[in-house]
Parts: structure tokens; sequence; C-alpha cells
């Protein structure tokens, strides 16, 4: 959120700003916010070493190893049309069914119009294309290869 600020990123991602100019102008932005110790020493250590741009990756990155560790698995499911908030409890309770003991789930969930109908989900490391989409198409290829 501190790179969303137009004036501080044209200061730190500036690679002809001296990096102690990136370093007081970083500081200050952290006072502001109340960030604690270990995030400041981050953000400082970043911006001494020229990487602050990495900042959204490694925001990213950590969140991912969090999610890990509190045993979240992340789940997207993709459906033509949204969801009402009774075929949402109904897939939490579906997709539950899938994780190990002591994992959690956390869904995600999107529209995208272009599948059609149907879900396509994607839970861990597993991937499964139920969309109407998918389906005409593997249709299609059958009709053509038989023509």
């Amino acid at each position: 959120t501190l790179l969303k600020d137009p004036k501080l990123s044209s200061v730190v991602l500036n690679p002809h700003t001296k990096s102690a100019v990136k370093q007081k102008a970083v500081n200050d932005a952290l006072a502001k916010e109340k960030m604690s110790p270990i995030t400041v020493n981050l953000m400082n250590l970043l911006a001494e070493n020229g990487r602050l741009r990495y900042t959204p990756d490694i925001v990213s990155a950590f969140g991912k190893i969090m999610s890990a560790y509190r045993g979240e698995v992340l789940c997207t499911v993709v459906t033509a049309q949204p969801l009402d908030d009774a075929s949402v409890t109904e897939l939490k309770s579906a997709l539950n069914g899938f994780l190990a003991k002591g994992e959690v789930l956390k869904l995600e969930t999107k529209t995208d119009p272009s599948i059609l109908g149907g879900m396509i989900v994607n839970i861990g490391e597993k991937y499964v294309d139920m969309s109407t989409r998918s389906k005409i198409q593997k249709l299609t290829k059958i009709m053509r290869e038989t023509v």
C-alpha cells in the first residue's frame, strides 16, 4: 500500500534517487503508518539494497507461506454467473471433503461468462474443468476427427 502513494513511489522507484533519500522517504511513510519495527527494518533493508520494487511480490510470497503454515488450502472456483449463498455453502461442504485433517478451506469465487455454465475448480494442486465451454470444445474436436 505504501508504493500506491504516487509521490512516494516516484521517489522510491526512481533508480537515480540516492539510497539515503529513499530510506528517509520510506522511514517517514512507515512512521505515519505506525508499522512494527520488524516491518520497518525489512523495508529499510529493501530500500538500502534497491529492492523496494519487489515489495508486492515479497508480501504475496509471505502471505502464501503464512497460509501454508496455518493449513489453509486456496480454492478458486470460476462460474459463469455469481453463486448465491446457498450454492456457496453447498460448494464449501463438498470441497471440504477433499481436504486432509487440519486443513482449512480458503474459497475464492470468480465469474467468467465465457465458460457458459458449469464450473472450473482449482484446489491446491488439482484442477478440474467442468465448464460447458470445455465440454463443447471436446465434442467439437471429436466430431471433427470423425469427419
